[in-house]
């Protein structure tokens, strides 16, 4: 709280329980006050605590404020903002302490002091991403996975714990205590904070499914890891004011349908709407019915259906769950005090008028019916009645989202292949990997009870899982291996092959670990279409397995209904699953337990001494945590024998002087890309291709491939990151006949690893760019996908559009996102990539001006400099956020 603050006559004090606390009063602030959105009522709040008349200024307030008449400017009005916290992962937490190590390193070799180089802002990561499903299906899965996870990742583990002793404000949340947002959910959020002066938790995340939390009434959403890194050094935001879409929810769920259906009926819904960039809030009677466990469901799929946020604002449904979860019932209160005196405390039932939203749309959800999404993007929903007409479709429908292009004489293609001594048969169509995995639903008892439940029914109709299926369940935290213990769901989930394995995002981030060879080689001997059914969130090419070309998304009931069948091109309504011993069918609809009989089960089950439980000792971790020592001193002992932790050299020769523009001039293009390129695309987290650049570097410093761990866990080695950039095996580069990570080098025609090429580029001088469609840079929030573009010389980034964290990210690292005029393509202006470019960059940028690109091939056309504010120039000016922030720190 600034002493100097304007708007300090606002504060008013409320007292409870005896204990009196300062607030803003924000509903004096203005007139309109009641017609704000909930979220933008957070905004303001947080703006006007804030508010020093420099970093965020009374006029921004004002702005704030009037956000009715601000939010439909065209151009959008520029804001900042300073969320309350941090929330990191360890695959994005790792280069970000990285990163903080070497801006101490820099620091000190300018001259300036390096402890200044420390968390302002509180931080928490939580170890989740590491655990890889290498067991499954046996009683030990889970014990050799922690203890593989451990073997294989010590080293980044010291090196994170370091970063705990290190740094002030660091919370580090130590392996085996679950998902991050499940966490986050059940144990790290605040609602409200009680800092003497109380205002609302608000938080920003290195993983784009942040936004699980807005479930919950906290406002949350995913930056990228270097925008993050410049909120924990204290800096604000700069966001352009979002327009707020009105989501209402009516209407009854049928007793068969699962939150899980919701959210992809909303995800594709939203994702046809078009609300990249805007805040969703959902409000209505709807809402009311929907625990905060399947509110937090909705929330999660945010990153899906493309907005910022997907908002459920705290009402009694939202205090009931912070009691569930063993908050202290003085907290509570505080909470309920703090919102009802701002009127941040929704009821979703009553007939009050409601906010005034940008636009308003809605969703009857009697209407929503069992769905799964798939093969290749969580957007493409469909009916599960559908699903069989849907996969056949897609077998013979051209490449693309929805197709694979088999040949129609190859659809009944079949391979057999042995299985520990037994024979089976692979086709098109059949699931080889099944998982209950990931933040979206292992968060939300009613479907993993549900699950449970389904597994018990099938049981007792004797119903199995073949064998040679990869089945696995990595529940988000261990309250939910408390309640299926509990209430006797265990057996049957083991039964049928869903063994706990983890606590992690597992299979859900593309950790879903080795499948049988002999499986492999089926399937490439035959170009069999085969499949993964997961609980997740992202079904991206080449993110779940390289092996399962076709990826779904659906509820952890339906991944054990398709395990049970095998297949997914199967009908439930008019196919058996499989049979009795009496051979009698037994369809899907004899075992699908009913949302009464779940929640009846989740009611008796689900409780707060099992929370209490859990949570008492997550910051204790396991006996080898404890037992790992890690370095004591200020700056970090780099070693260069480490393969996981390096120095980065992204400070190597900065001065405290300005660098001034770059010319591109005389640019190749290393990539000619299409629409809906991913940070996965971009920077995989998966496996280490045996003969890929960065198996190569690994195998020099004499590590065999089963030591090579994933991308993901070396994030904190740039050497291998930067080899590892654009290293999707699904990547389609239009330079190449087919899909994989190659290019051609143009001056003598080459074709070679995409590094390999940006490597001779770089010795010539020439600078980089890539050439894209539209949602370049769609999916995670990844800091790698524009550190490694960066070290591979890419200066500029040439699309249609991008998505929004992405686009930051890269005005992050220094890189100059330039955006097609509406209507125009590289396509439309008979681009073939193969030309030099020359972008203009004027030395007065503007956010937002329109520039010049001249080709040596005679095509000149302009594009859209989307740097899309003055913060964004400051840092491009920089040569990067972080590099500002340490000349920053130097003044």
């Amino acid at each position: 709280m600034a002493g100097d603050n304007p708007f300090n006559k606002y504060l008013k004090t409320l007292t409870v329980d005896g204990t009196e606390f300062k607030y803003y009063d924000i509903t004096a602030l203005h007139a309109g006050y009641d017609r704000l959105p909930y979220c933008i009522r957070i905004l303001l709040e947080s703006a006007v605590r804030n508010c020093d008349n420099f970093s965020i200024k009374e006029n921004d307030v004002k702005n704030i404020m009037n956000w009715e008449e601000n939010q439909a400017v065209e151009g959008g009005v520029e804001v900042p903002y300073k969320p309350a916290r941090v929330l990191l992962q360890d695959f994005t937490g790792v280069p970000a302490v990285v990163d903080f190590a070497a801006m101490r390193d820099a620091v000190k070799g300018l001259g300036g002091d390096p402890i200044k180089i420390n968390p302002i802002c509180p931080v928490d990561l939580v170890i989740d991403h590491s655990i890889q499903v290498d067991f499954a299906r046996s009683e030990d899965a889970l014990k050799k996975n922690e203890d593989l996870e451990f073997e294989r990742n010590k080293e980044r583990f010291r090196f994170l714990k370091w970063g705990a002793k290190a740094f002030e404000n660091m919370l580090i949340v130590p392996p085996g205590s679950g998902i991050v947002h499940q966490v986050n959910l059940e144990y790290l959020a605040r609602v409200v904070f009680t800092n003497g002066v109380l205002y609302p938790d608000t938080v920003v995340g290195t993983d784009s499914h942040t936004t699980m939390i807005n479930g919950l009434g906290v406002l949350g959403w995913g930056v990228g890891g270097i925008e993050a890194e410049a909120v924990m050094l204290g800096q604000t935001i700069s966001m352009l004011l979002p327009q707020v879409v009105g989501y209402k929810l009516y209407g009854e769920l049928d007793e068969y349908v699962t939150s899980t259906d919701v959210v992809l009926t909303i995800t594709k819904h939203l994702r046809q709407l078009g609300v990249v960039g805007k805040f969703v809030e959902f409000y209505g009677p709807g809402v009311a019915a929907l625990s905060v466990a399947d509110r937090a469901t909705i929330a999660n799929m945010c990153p899906e259906y493309g907005a910022t946020v997907g908002m459920f604002p705290v009402d009694e449904g939202s205090l009931a769950y912070l009691k569930q979860t063993d908050r202290t019932e003085k907290h509570i209160r505080i909470v309920e005090a703090y919102l009802k005196a701002t009127k941040q405390l929704r009821n979703y039932t009553s007939e009050q008028e409601e906010p005034a939203y940008s636009i308003n749309v809605g969703l009857d959800l009697s209407t929503v019916v069992s769905s799964i999404s798939g093969p290749k993007r969580p957007n493409d929903r469909v009916s599960v009645t559908d699903m069989k007409q849907d996969f056949l479709s897609c077998l013979t429908n051209k490449i693309g989202f929805k197709g694979f292009a088999i040949p129609p004489a190859k659809v009944d293609t079949s391979a057999k292949f042995m299985f520990d001594g037994t024979e089976y048969q692979l086709r098109h169509g059949s699931v080889i990997i099944a998982a209950i995995t990931s933040c979206t639903n292992t968060s939300n008892p009613s479907v993993m009870l549900g699950a449970g439940m389904l597994a018990k029914k099938a049981v007792a109709a004797g119903l199995s899982v073949a064998p040679y299926i990869k089945t696995s369940l990595s529940p988000g935290s261990g309250v939910v291996t408390y309640y299926l213990r509990e209430s006797g769901v265990i057996p049957s989930l083991e039964k049928l092959g869903f063994n706990i394995v983890g606590y992690g995002c597992m299979t859900c981030i593309g950790n879903s670990g080795g499948v049988d060879e002999n499986i492999i080689n089926a399937i490439d001997e035959n170009d069999l279409v085969c499949c993964g059914v997961l609980s997740g969130n992202r079904n991206f090419e080449g993110r779940i397995h390289p092996n399962t070309r076709a990826n779904y998304l659906c509820s952890p009931l339906l991944v054990i209904a398709y395990a049970i069948a095998g297949r997914v091109d199967i009908d439930f309504k008019t196919e058996p699953l499989g049979h009795k011993p009496d051979g009698s069918p037994v369809f899907l609809r004899d075992i699908w337990p009913t949302r009464r009989e779940i929640q009846t089960v989740e009611q008796k089950y689900v409780i707060p001494a099992m929370f209490d439980e859990v949570y008492k000792k997550i910051q204790t971790g396991s006996s080898s945590w404890q037992q790992l020592e890690a370095p004591s001193s200020e700056l970090y002992p780099w070693s260069s024998a480490s393969t996981y932790i390096k120095r980065p050299p992204f400070f190597d020769g900065m001065t405290k002087d300005l660098p001034g523009n770059t010319l591109i001039e005389g640019a190749r293009a290393l990539l000619y890309l299409g629409d809906s390129v991913t940070t996965d695309h971009i920077s995989p987290a998966g496996s280490i291709g045996r003969t890929s650049p960065a198996a190569r570097y690994l195998a020099q410093r004499g590590l065999t491939p089963k030591e090579f761990n994933s991308y993901g866990s070396r994030r904190g080695n740039d050497d291998v990151m930067a080899r590892g950039t654009f290293a999707n095996i699904r990547l389609v580069n239009k330079f190449m006949s087919k899909a994989g990570p190659k290019t051609i080098y143009f001056p003598t025609n080459e074709e070679m690893d995409i590094y390999d090429a940006a490597e001779r580029y770089s010795k010539n001088g020439t600078p980089l760019i890539i050439v894209a469609g539209s949602d370049y840079g769609s999916g995670s929030s990844r800091d790698w996908a524009a550190k490694g573009p960066f070290l591979l010389g890419i200066k500029a980034v040439i699309a249609q559009s991008f998505e929004r964290i992405h686009r930051s990210n890269l005005v992050g690292m220094g890189i100059v996102p330039l955006q097609f005029l509406p209507g125009q393509s590289a396509e439309s202006l008979g681009l073939t990539g193969k030309e030099t470019y020359n972008i203009h960059l004027p030395s007065d940028l503007k956010p937002g001006q329109t520039i010049k690109v001249s080709t040596n091939a005679g095509v000149n056309f302009d594009v859209v400099l989307r740097f899309d504010t003055e913060v964004d120039l400051l840092f491009y000016r920089n040569g990067g956020i972080l590099n500002y922030m340490i000349r920053k720190m130097l003044k």
